[in-house]
C-alpha cells in the first residue's frame, strides 16, 4: 500500500473542529451543569432527521430546554467555548432560528442528505450523533446477560446494572475501492438491492485477522473475479449507517474480464468517462450521494465534478 506523494481526498464526514473533551464525559457534575448554561447549544435529533436552516446551510441549533435532561443527552464537545449536546426526541419542539434572528424556515432531513453542504463544525456535530443514534438504539440489552444498560459518561458508554460489564460505540472497518483496467476504465457494479443504473464502486468489510489490503484483494476477487496491486490509500471517513469506518483506496489490475459474484451483484462493468458522463446526462445512470466515499472516489478519477452533481464537498 502506498500513499507518498498522494493528497488525501476531501471527504464530507471526515471535517469536524469540536474537541470531543473526553475528559467531560467522565464528570458528573459537569455534564450536569450543561444543561443550566444557556451558551450551551443543543442539536435535536427526531428519528434521524435534525432542523437544517438555509443559506447557507446549517444545523439548527438552539439553547438548552426544560425537560431536555429526560432524554439522556449525549456530550458532542466544545468549540470556541461552546459546550454542544445532542437529544432525541419524538417530534420537533420548535420551530424558531438559533442566532436571534427571528423565526426561519427549516427542513428535517438526514445526514446523508445534507452532510456535504454543512461547514466543518456542523458535518463533525451531525455525524457524531448520528452514529450514536444508531449505537443506543442497538444496543439497548446487555450482549452478556440481556439486562437492559444503561447510559452513562455523556451517552458515550452503556453499562450493564446487573453484570458491570461496559460497552462502547462499535465501529466496523470497511474497504471501498476505485479499480482501474489498463485503460484507466474503471469499474462500477450495481448492488442487488438497488435499482437499475444506480453504479458504485466496490466495498467490504474487513473480516477477522485480515489487513486492510489484503480485504481489497479479497473483495475484488470474490465480486468479480479479477487480482488487483498498485494499491494507493485515499482517506478514511466514519459512515454512521449504522456504524462504520470506510477506509478508500485506488487498485489497479490488468485483466478486464470479469466474472460477477450473483449473490452480491446485480451487474458490474468497465465505464470510460465519457460513457458514465453520457449515461448520468441521460439519467440512465445514478451515484450514490454527495456524501459518500463512493462518490468522492468516482469524481476522483473522473477528473472533477460529476454531470448533474456539485463538488462532493464544500471547496
Amino acid at each position: 500500500m502506498s500513499a507518498a506523494d498522494e493528497t488525501f481526498l476531501d471527504l464530507a464526514l471526515s471535517r469536524s473542529r469540536v474537541d470531543r473533551l473526553a475528559r467531560v464525559r467522565t464528570d458528573g457534575t459537569e455534564l450536569g451543569a450543561l444543561l443550566q448554561r444557556p451558551g450551551t447549544r443543543v442539536l435535536e435529533l427526531r428519528g434521524d432527521a435534525v432542523a437544517v436552516l438555509r443559506d447557507p446551510v446549517r444545523l439548527r441549533l438552539r439553547a438548552p430546554r426544560e425537560g431536555d435532561a429526560a432524554h439522556e443527552p449525549w456530550f458532542l464537545g466544545r468549540d470556541a467555548g461552546v459546550d454542544y449536546v445532542a437529544v432525541t426526541v419524538e417530534r420537533a419542539t420548535g420551530e424558531g432560528g438559533d442566532h436571534g434572528d427571528g423565526p426561519e424556515e427549516v427542513t428535517w432531513v438526514g445526514l446523508r442528505e445534507v452532510g456535504a453542504d454543512l461547514d466543518d463544525r456542523d458535518a463533525g456535530l451531525l455525524t457524531a450523533a448520528t452514529a450514536l443514534r444508531a449505537w443506543h438504539d442497538r444496543h439497548g440489552h446487555c450482549p452478556r446477560c440481556g439486562a437492559a444498560t444503561q447510559v452513562v459518561q455523556g451517552g458515550w458508554l452503556r453499562r450493564c446494572p446487573t453484570d458491570g460489564s461496559e460497552h462502547h460505540p462499535r465501529t466496523d472497518p470497511a474497504v471501498i475501492m476505485a479499480v482501474t483496467d489498463p485503460d484507466d476504465r474503471l469499474l462500477l457494479a450495481t448492488g442487488i438491492p438497488w435499482p437499475e443504473g444506480r453504479l458504485s464502486v466496490l466495498a467490504g468489510f474487513v473480516e477477522a485477522g485480515e489487513s486492510l489490503e489484503a480485504a481489497v484483494a479479497r473483495e475484488v476477487e470474490e465480486e468479480v473475479g479479477v487480482q488487483v496491486d498498485g494499491l494507493v490509500y485515499r482517506g478514511n471517513q466514519p459512515w454512521p449507517f449504522p456504524g462504520s469506518l470506510m477506509l478508500a483506496f485506488r487498485a489497479r489490475t490488468g485483466q478486464t474480464h470479469l466474472t460477477i459474484q450473483e449473490s452480491e451483484l446485480r451487474s458490474a462493468a468497465w465505464y470510460t468517462r465519457d460513457q458514465l458522463a453520457q449515461g448520468l446526462r441521460e439519467g440512465r445512470f445514478t451515484l450514490p450521494s454527495r456524501v459518500s466515499i463512493a462518490h468522492r472516489l468516482i469524481e476522483e478519477w473522473f477528473g472533477g465534478p460529476l454531470p448533474g452533481h456539485g463538488p462532493a464537498v464544500p471547496r
